[in-house]
């Protein structure tokens, strides 16, 4: 199979008029929760356990198998006995610390390849694929196919890497422009940026972290907060075979089509479930105020949301806690509360390892304490 030449962005022939319906409803969904979003106090607080499951579920498609619950373990600092399993939370960890560097970086900024290579680092850092040319672009041919496949047995082979640098430049150049639509713009940039495939390993994650941060580049969203990954995992199959098909104006408008769908769907997830977790962190703070009557109440429970799996050793160490007998009192009422859940006892020097597993399990998805 040859190496794939792609259509440089911008492109011709995307029926926007078909589109319209579309367009107007995702604009429409995300512009809703977008004023979700204005509505929680702290976001980089209550959301942070979504900004970690996007994490996950983004780096599952790649092929990784843990879950939100072993990452939080992990951190707090359960043991994990499998090389391959710590590897998997390790890339994990190192998505969600390009996309918070990214959001940072954009303050000051605007978005360029050069930080596009520094995300790629973080990316790779420490885990498999730290060997294939971390933060720099690819200069040898990369391709697409099952485990163990030749060139020859490929599905996509993505452009010669000598012509890398052109396709990224133009890349670039579209990213910043005012096309007619940027959710249709955000749709045409993820998937170039796959089919190019600048990079020898990483490409998937970081395509999937370029959309957040082009919707906040672009004044779509006050925060670079939307997970989408979790549509897409679900949709793996249609996802992968949509973007491998790109070949013409009918498949890139069956692409976009996809994508805003894609978007619709996950902006009303996203929605909701940030209502939820505000209405649960309201809920709870009622509750801890009333169960303890302490000036600390507050900011323990905003530092619960932040890591819903901690150690009773890193809290007593928090600044702005207070004395150590303190915070386990506050512990142990909340422990006999029901409030929080006990994943590992405390023995010996190994600290007790606690969960707010209510906001796990809304999280999750599912009833994991």
């Amino acid at each position: 199979m040859k190496p794939a030449v792609p259509k440089k962005l911008p492109l011709t022939g995307i029926d926007w008029e078909g589109l319209i319906p579309q367009i107007a409803r995702a604009n429409r969904v995300l512009a809703h929760y977008d004023g979700v979003l204005y509505g929680v106090p702290n976001p980089q607080i209550l959301l942070s356990p979504l900004t970690t499951q996007e994490a996950v579920l983004s780096s599952r498609i790649e092929g990784t198998r843990a879950t939100l619950n072993e990452v939080l373990k992990f951190e707090a600092g359960e043991e994990v006995a499998e090389e391959s399993k710590r590897q998997d939370i390790q890339e994990i960890i190192n998505y969600r610390r390009a996309l918070l560097a990214a959001e940072k970086e954009l303050k000051r900024r605007p978005f360029n390849l050069n930080l596009l290579l520094q995300l790629h680092g973080m990316l790779l850092d420490s885990v498999r694929g730290r060997d294939k040319a971390r933060g720099r672009f690819r200069t040898n041919q990369n391709f697409i196919g099952v485990p163990g496949a030749s060139i020859e047995e490929a599905l996509y082979v993505p452009p010669a890497p000598l012509l890398v640098p052109q396709y990224m430049d133009n890349w670039e150049t579209y990213y910043h422009a005012e096309d007619r639509d940027p959710l249709v713009q955000l749709a045409l940039v993820h998937a170039q940026f796959e089919m190019i495939h600048p990079f020898l390993d990483g490409n998937g994650r970081l395509g999937r972290i370029l959309i957040p941060l082009f919707l906040y580049e672009k004044e779509i969203l006050a925060r670079p907060m939307f997970y989408l990954s979790a549509y897409l995992e679900t949709h793996r199959d249609q996802y992968t075979d949509l973007l491998r098909g790109l070949d013409g104006p009918k498949t890139w408008n069956r692409w976009i089509g996809f994508f805003l769908g894609a978007l619709i769907e996950q902006a009303q997830e996203n929605a909701d479930k940030a209502r939820r977790i505000l209405g649960l962190y309201e809920r709870l703070k009622g509750g801890i105020l009333q169960l303890t009557h302490s000036q600390y109440a507050v900011p323990l429970l905003d530092r619960l949301f932040r890591q819903p799996v901690f150690s009773s050793s890193t809290l007593v160490a928090e600044q702005g806690m207070p004395s150590k007998p303190m915070v386990m009192a506050l512990l142990r009422t909340l422990r006999e509360s029901g409030m929080l859940a006990v994943v590992r006892e405390g023995s010996g020097r190994r600290p007790q390892i606690l969960a707010l597993g209510e906001l796990v399990n809304l999280c999750e998805g599912k009833k994991v304490f």
